[in-house]
Order: C-alpha cells, then sequence, then structure tokens
C-alpha cells in the first residue's frame, strides 16, 4: 500500500481503523517493525512525530493503526522507562555493556562512557568481558576495574564460558547489549539464544557465529520472556556523548564516587585539583581506580565544553 503522509491522510485513515498495542522490535531505513503479539506489523511513523522533533526507537511501546494484514501506523508513542540515543533503544532494564579481552583491545574510556549513559537513563548496567580464550590475562585485568562496581561477567563465544552466568543476570529483563564493533555482541547473543529457546527471531541463523555484523537495533525475544536487544557497534568518536548527559553532573554518573561526595571542603569541588576534595583522597588510597577517574576527567571537559558551547 502507498504511503501518502500528511496530517489529512492520517486523520482520515485513523478514523475508520483499529487501533493495538504492540512494540517496536526493529527500526529499519524509515521502517517500524511492531510486535503485538499476535503477528509483526511493518509500519510508518505519523508525520506528527516528525513535526514534534520526536524519533520511534526499538523498545517503545506504542499504539498502531492496522493498514492490513502486514502493515500498519505508529499512532501514539507510550510513556518511556529511559531512553537512549547512541544506541537508538528505549525501555531499557539492563544495559550489557560488552567489551573484549582482545582484537579489538579495550577501550575503557569508552566502556566508561557507555556506563555514564545507563547511569544517566536510571538503568542497570553490567560488564560483559568476552574473548577471555584470547587474552585471559586482559579478561581479568578488565574485570579487576569493574568488579566492584558493576556485575562484570568474564566470558568466550567460543567457547561457552560464562554464558551460563549470563544468562542468569539478564533472566526475565529487557537487556541492550552495546559496545564497540567487533567485541562479539551478536555471538554471545547467539549462544543465549541458543539456550533459550527463541519466541520470536533466528539469531544463530542470522549471525553466521561471529560472522554477521548488526546494523540496526533488533530485539529477539526468548521462551522465558527476556528482551534481548542487538545493536550496532560504535567507534570512541560516535559515542562522545557529553552534551546529551548536560542535566547530571559528572560525579553522578561514577556510582563510585557517591559515597565520597558532600565530604570534600568545598560543596561545589569538580574533583580536580582543590584542597583536601575526598574523592581525590580515594583515589590515592586506591578506593577509586585511576582509569575511572581518567574516564571521569575526560567527561566533565567534555560536559564544561558542551555548556559554554551551548
Amino acid at each position: 500500500m502507498l504511503w501518502f503522509g500528511g496530517d489529512s491522510y492520517e486523520a482520515a485513515f485513523l478514523t475508520d481503523s483499529q487501533s493495538v498495542g504492540g512494540q517496536i522490535v526493529k527500526a529499519l531505513a524509515g521502517y517500524y517493525y511492531v510486535d503485538t503479539g499476535e503477528a509483526v506489523y511493518q509500519c510508518r511513523a505519523r508525520g506528527i512525530f516528525k513535526k514534534d522533533g520526536v524519533t520511534p526507537l526499538a523498545g517503545d511501546r506504542v499504539r498502531i493503526v492496522v493498514q492490513d494484514a502486514e502493515e500498519g501506523v505508529v499512532d501514539e508513542i507510550l510513556p518511556r522507562k529511559n531512553a537512549f540515543i547512541r544506541p537508538p533503544v528505549a525501555n531499557i532494564d539492563l544495559f550489557a555493556v560488552t567489551v573484549a579481552a582482545a582484537a579489538p583491545e579495550t577501550s575503557l574510556e569508552l566502556t566508561d562512557r557507555f556506563l555514564a549513559m545507563a547511569e544517566a537513563a536510571e538503568a542497570d548496567a553490567c560488564v560483559c568481558i568476552n574473548k577471555d580464550d584470547l587474552s585471559p590475562a586482559a579478561a581479568k585485568r578488565i574485570e579487576g576495574v569493574y568488579q566492584d562496581i558493576y556485575p562484570a561477567v568474564v566470558l568466550s563465544a567460543a567457547t561457552g564460558e560464562g554464558v551460563g552466568e549470563l544468562r542468569a543476570l539478564v533472566a526475565g529483563r529487557s537487556v541492550a547489549f552495546a559496545g564497540a564493533s567487533g567485541v562479539g555482541k551478536t555471538s554471545l547473543i547467539a549462544l543465549l539464544a541458543d539456550e533459550g529457546a527463541l519466541k520470536t527471531g533466528d539469531v544463530s541463523a542470522r549471525t553466521g557465529r561471529g560472522r554477521h555484523t548488526t546494523r540496526h537495533v533488533e530485539i529477539f525475544t526468548l521462551a522465558d520472556g527476556t528482551k534481548i536487544y542487538d545493536t550496532p557497534g560504535f567507534t570512541s568518536f560516535e559515542a562522545t556523548v557529553a552534551a546529551d548527559l548536560s542535566d547530571f553532573s559528572a560525579a553522578e554518573l561514577f556510582p563510585e564516587f557517591r559515597g565520597y561526595l558532600g565530604a570534600c571542603r568545598y560543596r561545589d569541588c569538580l574533583h580536580e585539583n582543590e584542597p583536601d576534595c575526598a574523592v581525590r583522597e580515594a583515589l590515592a588510597s586506591g578506593a577509586v581506580k585511576r582509569s575511572r577517574y581518567a574516564s571521569y576527567l575526560k567527561l566533565l571537559a567534555e560536559m564544561k565544553d558542551a555548556e559554554n558551547n551551548y
């Protein structure tokens, strides 16, 4: 069926059509694939969303107007629990930041940026350290950075190591796997799917066991109700989101800082060079990891620049 667009067409169409609820499970090339529980409809979004500067996201719960057996129109986006710009997803319970012990080398700064995004969205987070089989020592070092802050799972998509622990962590939740390109997110999802029995979709067939590169967000539902969001990989440049975090102080986005906030000499302490700074004292004692503090300073500087350029 042709899409004519425009509010006059939509108004006439919506009057005589069936409205049903569902969830966007894939967003691709201007189409939104909405699972209503009975069927998956390929939908366009009403023009009013674009006028209002609103973009439907994978994970959005929506109401659609059914157009025929296969197509519909996204008519309403229901209130979101949370939403992310990078990756473009909504209604996440757990943000699974995925890194690799080797090939590619892990950027702790990029990892910390994803974790800061999760904190800002009030989503739980964990760190999945894949490819332990390639460099167990590197996997152990990365685990040591995060294990006291977030759940950290050491895994190998090649051997299946750690997949049981990951499956227990994600069970029954809406989980977005995100990280740099090449870390093996989709391979891990394929293992979860194999052991969890997919209700919709077929990840294993699509992925080719690590030979697949995800180019759009897609949600797969396991038999136990777990919803897995597979997202495209990002580079450090694409994940620069300091301006998106402008409603927060940088220190609030680092959980290990929170016990020290308010204990500094100065109430407006930025934890850079100020005397009697409780966060820097925690850094000196080893209670705050140096790599995390470096990521904090980088984010703080970018947030200052974003504020000055606003």
